[in-house]
């Protein structure tokens, strides 16, 4: 069983009776209020969903960061669970981390939970997604990904046409993607959103929603995904249907997959607009160690530019 360092002290200078009094109070989530720590030793990350090779490449990102200073690092996977995330901040906590790099699965539902990590002294900062009461958060710029992808998508479909848009789950960057997209539609008169549907942010369910999609609403000819997984799900729901010399399709991530399938001689998917998972964890453990040395961001928020890979320049692409 592991003790923050403010239990540990105040377990240390008190008799044994109140010793124990102080071990039920220290684990028993009522932690001391602590203020910013001075070293960076431990390391939380707090992912939405390991099955997505996005999170993947924010734990590889993670261990990185810690080796480089010398911390040690846990990652631990939400599964999109709300509940999930609750109880691992509580345990990080409990087990005296100095920071929380979380993802969060709902940005308002997780505050609380973010309130008494920051009680206890943990500095915690918001990845990909904002989160409410993070000390900062570093995302991708996800309304220029959502232009991007939209506007390559609707210039090689000549600026005519019907498309699909594939939704996700209703989190900040998800709705900042999909406003992206229609912020460049006013520039398409040409274009018309015929379907609109949430997937879940996978493959399986990017497929499912297509497929809906393209039954009800079979004359389309482009396809955004609001992720990867999604679009390539929406691709696999292209090639079901023998469409896939008249449905274009475009995602956001820059993930591994989507080079590969850009790569694929014959497939519908034509461009990516990309995140990087890996430098938005190692961003964060520098803004907290800016923190520590009392040089907070100016920005609470701080932006990562999105690029466009294409066909036509993905083998110049670094990737995840």
């Amino acid at each position: 069983m592991q003790f923050t360092p403010r239990c540990r002290h105040a377990l240390a200078t008190t008799t044994a009776a109140v010793t124990m009094l102080g071990l039920t109070a220290c684990t028993s989530g009522e932690v001391e209020a602590g203020g910013t720590p001075q070293k960076i030793e431990q390391i939380g990350l707090m992912v939405q969903d390991m099955s997505n090779p996005f999170f993947s490449a924010m734990d590889k990102g993670a261990k990185e960061a810690a080796a480089k200073i010398g911390a040690t690092e846990n990652t631990q996977d939400a599964q999109l669970d709300l509940a999930n995330q609750n109880n691992q901040i509580d345990a990080f906590i409990q087990q005296g981390v100095d920071l929380i790099v979380i993802s969060a699965v709902d940005e308002n539902g997780i505050e609380p939970a973010i309130a008494r990590a920051k009680q206890a002294g943990v500095i915690v900062i918001a990845v990909d997604t904002p989160a409410k009461g993070a000390d900062a958060v570093i995302m991708t710029d996800a309304v220029q990904a959502g232009e991007k992808s939209c506007d390559y998508l609707f210039k090689e479909m000549a600026g005519t046409g019907n498309v699909l848009l594939v939704d996700g789950t209703p989190i900040q960057t998800i709705r900042d993607r999909i406003a992206g997209c229609k912020n460049v539609l006013k520039n398409y008169p040409g274009i018309k959103v015929v379907g609109q549907q949430a997937s879940k942010n996978d493959r399986a369910s990017g497929l499912a929603v297509t497929t809906d999609m393209l039954t009800a609403s079979p004359d389309v000819q482009g396809i955004f995904g609001m992720n990867d997984p999604s679009a390539l799900g929406a691709v696999l729901a292209v090639e079901q249907a023998g469409k896939s010399t008249q449905v274009k399709v475009t995602g956001v991530d820059g993930s591994p997959e989507a080079v590969a399938e850009l790569l694929r001689s014959g497939s519908p998917f034509i461009g990516t607009a990309t995140q990087n998972p890996a430098e938005m964890v190692r961003r964060a453990v520098q803004v907290a160690q800016d923190i520590i040395a009392k040089k907070p961001p100016a920005q609470q928020t701080i932006l990562i530019p999105s690029e466009l890979v294409t066909r036509d320049n993905v083998n110049e692409y670094q990737g995840w």
